[in-house]
């Protein structure tokens, strides 16, 4: 049959919603009209941005790709995976392209371990969140590249070695401590946690320093976090714990709204924000028109139960008999190894998480305890960790 639409049901439909001129985008226009003086805080995959409101203008904080450090580490946190990658491919994928892909790798390591030294992180990276941790970072690296380089070379030379028992053991978890007397795992969680402390060190700083009306404050979390399924949610969000923590927990989570298909701006060169401004409008218009829609509810449904948001209790596997979880555990502390090493393995299982970002939401913990100082926090796996050299 010929597909046929009635005219009047469908002028009853656009009357109160798709369209600029409904009754619907009436209440957001309203909406968006009295709340023009509040704070709009809006984060994509690679900036801040605050609109303090009343036609004032934009400023925006860079973080993660555009900051020092970040690479390197990251370079350095990706070494378990770039192996096991190399193990996947040969166990269960039979590509012999392995090799020359160890080959790669073992040939970029040995470049890195060449250019790292104090003196690189100290004077050239120059991370104001590492000062005092130099000489430990340039250890730690050497260590990571050293042990890296072994299991390469053991696996180019006899194939047979490169099977997961080997990288969990000889690798990852550590066999004997003469042999690797620091498990990589440790590593990597040691590298994860010093990103997010840095970016997190230096965003809480620029909120301090915006004095925002938390009470008052809009947050759109806008666009793609990391990998495209990951970062929507306000427990997969380092952006979102990030906020959190700069507001000392103070801003309602019924304010703080996941946007991924919300139009974002490129990172700003040279101080232009004409693109940052040119969105404000539409980016206000996005929170107020969920919010809008939001308030409806106690309109028409009073005496109903209310939705409440509030975060999922953080499962605790300090029990071994824990076999699985769906959310990040707990950490009870810089020493709940079997928390941290769980959350290596669920940030690469959960397509919702964003791979980073598995420490973050306690290494923003302890800045916001400590009064945003680096120095007077613990980083897992640096800390109190001799990681020998020269091997």
């Amino acid at each position: 049959m010929p597909f046929h639409e009635s005219p009047e049901l469908v002028d009853l439909f656009t009357t109160y919603t798709a369209g600029p001129g409904s009754i619907g985008s009436h209440l957001t226009r309203a909406a968006v009209e009295h709340g023009g003086a509040d704070p709009l805080i809006v984060a994509t995959s690679a900036d801040f941005a605050l609109y303090p409101g009343d036609g004032r203008p934009p400023t925006v904080e860079g973080f993660r790709l555009s900051t020092r450090g970040f690479k390197e580490l990251a370079g350095v946190s990706h070494l378990g995976p770039a192996v096991a990658t190399l193990v996947q491919l040969r166990e269960k994928y039979a590509d012999f392209g392995w090799r020359a892909e160890a080959e790669r790798l073992l040939r970029e390591v040995e470049r890195s371990r060449a250019a790292n030294s104090a003196a690189l992180w100290r004077e050239t990276i120059a991370v104001d969140a590492y000062r005092g941790r130099e000489q430990a970072i340039a250890d730690m690296v050497d260590y990571a590249c050293a042990v890296t380089a072994r299991y390469l070379r053991a696996a180019l030379a006899d194939e047979s070695y490169l099977n997961s028992r080997t990288l969990r053991e000889d690798y990852l978890e550590g066999g004997p401590c003469d042999q690797l007397p620091v498990p990589v795992n440790r590593m990597m969680i040691a590298t994860f946690f010093l990103a997010g402390l840095d970016i997190s060190h230096r965003i809480l700083r620029w909120f301090t320093a915006q004095k925002i009306d938390w009470a008052r404050a809009m947050v759109v979390i806008a666009g793609q976090q990391g990998r495209p399924t990951a970062g929507v949610t306000w427990n997969t969000s380092s952006v979102a714990t990030m906020i959190l923590g700069a507001s000392e927990y103070q801003l309602p989570l019924d304010r703080l709204y996941m946007a991924p298909h919300a139009p974002t701006f490129a990172t700003p060169v040279d101080g232009d924000l004409t693109e940052v401004a040119a969105l404000e409008e539409p980016l206000r218009r996005i929170w107020f028109n969920t919010r809008a829609t939001v308030e409806l509810g106690e309109v028409m449904f009073d005496g109903y139960p209310r939705y409440a948001p509030g975060q999922l209790a953080a499962p605790d596997v300090a029990d071994p008999a824990v076999a699985e979880i769906s959310e990040m555990p707990v950490i009870h502390g810089p020493d709940d190894w079997r928390a941290m090493t769980t959350r290596l393995r669920m940030v690469l299982e959960d397509p919702r998480q964003l791979l980073s970002a598995c420490v973050t939401d306690f290494a923003v913990r302890q800045l916001v305890e400590a009064g945003n100082d680096p120095a007077k926090v613990v980083v897992p796996g640096l800390d109190g960790v001799t990681y020998p050299t020269g091997l």
